[in-house]
């Protein structure tokens, strides 16, 4: 208990390494959410509808409920475990968000408030649980379609964070192999460099050709046609702009290894856009795609083709391969946001970081590194002269995370959308194919902004 009630220091045990206190205790923000989306998959497995079923007024009537905007009754087994994430979510939301505003102008560690952001861990958890338990008290009705646009909003800018933070990783990553290069060996490293550039366009343009066998017809699937072939456009394009001497002049961290690191993740959103489209015809589930490679193409002269039959509906579970692969991503980024240095001049831009100068040594005090009792202090704070990063904006992060987890894990349902299939409507679609032409967008912005703006500094 007393660990739980003091800071992140008290929870690093003492065979970890020395670390920052601005690490330890966003690892363990990362860990919660983490832990949450756990519970949220838990929600959804298998068996859990009839436990969620007894819970008082979540599920009327017990095996059949009536849903307000729909006409007749519904099984509940069909929805019960997606509201369960929408409630598990909600409260993790709600957690940060208030911590985000709770932690608003906090610049330094000496600041009351910052010793509830790095500490009060059992409080903090407590809260969480209680918020979490009451959530699931919540009467069904305008709640669930309310916070359904909610949670489209904040995914929708979580892609975009998720883009900021790959950019500064593919940037990160090509300024290192670059120094390598100029330190010696450069041979090996262009080479590497050369083939993971190459791949990266590779699987591009193999996900592109996949997508227009399997999600568009000759005489049907319009939008996707438009989609894989807009996208695919635009991709060439700002990879065209990376490399144009003007902008190689003002911007020497542009590169092809950043462009084909972004022309991936746009081809993996056009996907997941396509994969949320009522239309069954054009957006065939993973087994179907299997199905269709491993079965014969070629069929007899002599033979009779039998009667094209209907698409079979999706299954209700999320683990999907869109769904599989966005968690992943979302694993990576927010690990990637946690314990990258916030020294870097990308990080602190986008986490609002007031300077760059705040950073101290690894140890604190007399250099030594041990504490008071003479034992080796394995935490140090590292932000009594300012912060490395901005609370709010950290909490902020966290908060569209869990949004972006909450429609992941429904495969972004609507209250309005077919119950029987667990289908999304449109608005999905077109939140996820927009986000893509911002994500691109705002990285070709970060390609002219030297040459428009040359009275600004952006190194």
């Amino acid at each position: 208990i007393p660990c739980l009630c003091s800071g992140a220091s008290c929870l690093l045990c003492r065979c970890c390494p020395n670390s920052k206190n601005s690490t330890v205790t966003r690892l363990i923000y990362a860990f919660l959410l983490l832990l949450s989306t756990a519970l949220a998959c838990i929600m959804l497995a298998p068996g859990m509808e009839e436990q969620l079923k007894k819970i008082p007024g979540f599920c009327d009537d017990g095996l059949h409920t009536q849903i307000p905007h729909l006409e007749g009754f519904v099984s509940c087994d069909v929805f019960v475990g997606y509201r369960a994430v929408y409630r598990v979510s909600f409260a993790m939301a709600v957690f940060f968000f208030l911590l985000s505003l709770l932690m608003i102008e906090v610049k330094t560690s000496n600041d009351p408030r910052a010793s509830i952001h790095n500490g009060f861990w059992f409080f903090k958890i407590a809260a969480i649980v209680a918020i979490m338990v009451g959530a699931f008290y919540i009467p069904e009705g305008p709640f669930t379609r309310a916070w359904f646009w909610i949670g489209v909003s904040g995914a929708f800018c979580f892609i975009l964070i998720q883009l900021v933070l790959l950019v500064d990783f593919a940037h990160s990553w090509n300024e290192s192999w670059v120094e390598k290069m100029e330190e010696g060996n450069s041979k090996c490293w262009y080479a590497a460099l050369l083939s993971c550039t190459s791949l990266f366009y590779a699987l591009s343009l193999v996900f592109v050709i996949l997508f227009y066998v399997f999600y568009t017809k000759p005489d049907d699937c319009t939008e996707n046609k438009f989609f894989i072939s807009f996208n695919m456009i635009l991709c060439i394009t700002v990879s065209i702009v990376s490399i144009l001497p003007k902008v190689q002049e003002h911007q020497p961290r542009s590169g092809l290894l950043q462009s084909s690191v972004i022309t991936l993740y746009t081809m993996y959103l056009t996907w997941a856009a396509m994969s949320n489209e009522p239309e069954r015809t054009c957006n065939p589930s993973l087994l179907n795609i299997i199905t269709q490679i491993a079965a014969p193409t070629a069929v007899p002269a002599n033979a009779t083709v039998p009667p094209a039959t209907p698409a079979p509906p999706k299954s209700l579970q999320w683990w999907d391969a869109q769904s599989v692969v966005g968690l992943v991503i979302f694993v990576l980024c927010l690990l990637y946001s946690s314990i990258r240095s916030s020294s870097n001049s990308q990080v602190n831009k986008l986490t609002l970081s007031g300077s760059d100068t705040a950073i101290l040594e690894d140890t604190v005090g007399t250099g030594s590194g041990t504490a008071e009792e003479g034992e080796v202090r394995r935490v140090t704070d590292n932000e009594k002269d300012g912060v490395q990063y901005s609370y709010t904006f950290f909490h902020f992060m966290l908060f569209l995370a869990s949004l972006y987890i909450m429609m992941t894990l429904t495969n972004w349902y609507s209250p309005d959308a077919d119950f029987k299939t667990m289908t999304s409507k449109w608005p999905a679609v077109w939140v996820k194919i927009t986000s893509s032409w911002v994500c691109l967008l705002l990285y070709l912005w970060t390609l002219v902004a030297p040459l428009v703006l040359t009275n600004r500094d952006f190194n």
